[in-house]
């Protein structure tokens, strides 16, 4: 029976990346052990990937502890340059030399700046063949790249993930004749899939779900953050048919939805029409909706009333098996199947934009076995090295022995020593609280200094400021005590720092804020500039835990707010 093998695969996208850890079967299928899937809700206004948003990817390897295990895994399509050529058939010699000529004339970027691939498939008629290039810019992949390895992951194969969805697709839906239409509603953009026979073709839409969101943003004038929150908690495409009546905000969100699905429809008839005019294909008979955006309620209804289709969820699980239990949401998971199918059979399509460095040490592994015969060879000969060396042995150990016998007396003096030195650690065992205590004596005054330095400029200032000790104050007014015991009883005190000697572990900071236009967003100003403080301990996808604001109204021109800071060094109390 041939050896299990572990399959590691990771999904970077533009909002969420998914990872997964399959293994495959005594038959060649596949089974799905881990999954795990990480959110951040970035602002689709910044355009530039900011390396913190790979920072979730050390939690995901250590939730799946796979540190140190071989990846397979996918960028972005916004990310990456594809193009879809047709050629003449040639001599097979020749086809190299004629992609690569057109990946120059095709490819916007100097073709040593970008790490390029393409796959060919022949047609029909045998006078021509299609291929389709992408390219990515080499400076972005080695960021992801340096990311992904930065967790202890090792690089093996890196796809795009329009085409691991299509290897995906034709894994679990070979059976299908006509056209397909496979829709990926991404955060950022919606890649649509034309599929039949052994043709394909791919579109990227800059209409996601991230365009809900902004939407509904502005519509409440809200931030980024929570219309994302609003959208998954009220979202769903509202349908014409008349139903029960709702809530006035959940009706404006459901019309926003459905406006930016109307955007997304007109982009879509406009690429089943290029792809019928330009690339000769049939139109769609069916449509398979995957990706996150597809879980909103009622989008299948909305597709299969705008396009007159068959609309249904792609399942990429038909054929793999589920270790533990069933997923909710199948549809997401059709790039990490795609990934996984690349280590375990030959698939229609087969990208690798591997980084120059891990080619190359891909190429170093493969002749390891060479350098480990080499090394064998040295070490052999460095053993007859040896034996001449065994007389010149004997005559060191000679030396080394007078050598002793002269050392004898210094090892007297050496106890000496050792001993004056026990001594002095004792001496700075003494000392060492004393100069802690004169250190003290400069912690509080550069501790404000700190907090005055990252307090914005305008609309904000500080009333308060009250020590804590195990979430509880330390000196104050009843009143004042019982607040922060309310705000402190909701985090959890250890049973062993109650047993302790008692120490300033905290401080809660009040304050207020002007009526002004950034409103309370001042405070998480002021929250985001404290992030980076040598005094506090904070945790900046925590910011719930750390601010405690009133929302502004018309009526007053000042609202209070709470700051709750743990201290990186707390203070021991005398």
């Amino acid at each position: 029976m041939a050896k299990s093998q572990r399959i590691v695969v990771l999904n970077l996208g533009a909002q969420t990346i998914r990872a997964a850890e399959f293994r495959t079967q005594s038959d060649g299928g596949l089974v799905l052990c881990n999954y795990y899937a990480h959110e951040s809700l970035i602002d689709p206004a910044n355009e530039r990937i900011d390396q913190d948003e790979f920072a979730s990817l050390h939690k995901i390897v250590s939730e799946l502890q796979i540190k140190g295990r071989e990846v397979n895994y996918s960028v972005a399509a916004q990310s990456v340059f594809t193009r879809f050529v047709r050629l003449p058939v040639v001599e097979h010699e020749k086809i190299e030399r004629i992609i690569a000529f057109e990946a120059q004339q095709n490819v916007p970027f100097p073709i040593d700046e970008v790490i390029w691939d393409y796959h060919w498939n022949r047609d029909d008629g045998g006078e021509q063949f299609e291929a389709v290039l992408v390219a990515i810019k080499s400076d972005l992949l080695d960021e992801i790249n340096s990311s992904v390895e930065g967790t202890g992951l090792r690089t093996a194969i890196v796809d795009v993930e329009t085409m691991a969805l299509y290897n995906a697709f034709r894994y679990n839906y070979a059976g299908l004749t006509g056209c397909s239409l496979l829709i990926d509603l991404g955060a950022r953009t919606t890649n649509l899939l034309f599929i039949e026979s052994e043709k394909v073709f791919s579109r990227s839409v800059a209409v996601g779900g991230s365009s809900i969101t902004s939407a509904i943003a502005k519509d409440f004038n809200e931030p980024f953050y929570a219309a994302e929150l609003r959208k998954k908690r009220d979202g769903f495409v509202n349908v014409t048919a008349p139903g029960e009546p709702i809530a006035t905000e959940v009706s404006r969100v459901s019309k926003l939805v459905r406006n930016t699905m109307t955007r997304l429809h007109a982009e879509v008839m406009r690429s089943v029409s290029h792809y019928r005019t330009q690339q000769k294909g049939n139109a769609p008979e069916r449509v398979f909706l995957c990706g996150g955006t597809a879980s909103l309620p009622f989008m299948s209804d909305f597709f299969r009333e705008r396009l007159g289709l068959p609309v249904e969820l792609f399942n990429p699980l038909q054929h793999v098996r589920i270790a533990q239990g069933a997923l909710l949401s199948p549809h997401e998971l059709g790039e990490l199947v795609g990934l996984a199918l690349r280590s375990v059979i030959t698939c229609p399509i087969e990208i690798d934009l591997r980084p120059k460095g891990v080619v190359r040490r891909h190429e170093l592994e493969k002749r390891r076995p060479i350098f480990v015969t080499v090394a064998a060879s040295i070490i052999l000969m460095l053993l007859g090295w040896g034996f001449f060396y065994v007389r010149a042995a004997e005559i060191a150990r000679n030396a080394t022995t007078e050598l002793q016998r002269v050392s004898a007396p210094m090892r007297a003096v050496e106890a000496k020593i050792e001993n004056l030195r026990k001594k002095a650690a004792a001496l700075d065992a003494v000392a060492e609280p004393i100069a802690g205590a004169i250190n003290d004596r400069f912690f509080w005054i550069e501790l404000l200094q700190d907090l005055n330095a990252r307090l914005p400029k305008e609309s904000i200032w500080i009333t308060d400021l009250i020590p804590l000790s195990g979430g509880k104050p330390i000196g104050g007014e009843e009143k004042d005590a019982a607040e922060i015991s309310q705000v402190a009883g909701r985090l959890p005190v250890s049973r062993s720092t109650a047993k302790t000697q008692r120490s300033i572990d905290g401080l809660l900071l009040r304050g207020l804020y002007f009526f002004n236009p950034k409103q309370q967003e001042v405070v998480v100003d002021y929250f985001r500039s404290l992030v980076g403080s040598p005094f506090f301990k904070i945790d900046p996808n925590n910011q719930g835990r750390v601010i405690k604001s009133t929302i502004p109204n018309d009526t007053e021109w000042a609202f209070p707010y709470e700051l709750r800071l743990d201290l990186r060094r707390p203070m021991r109390l005398p």
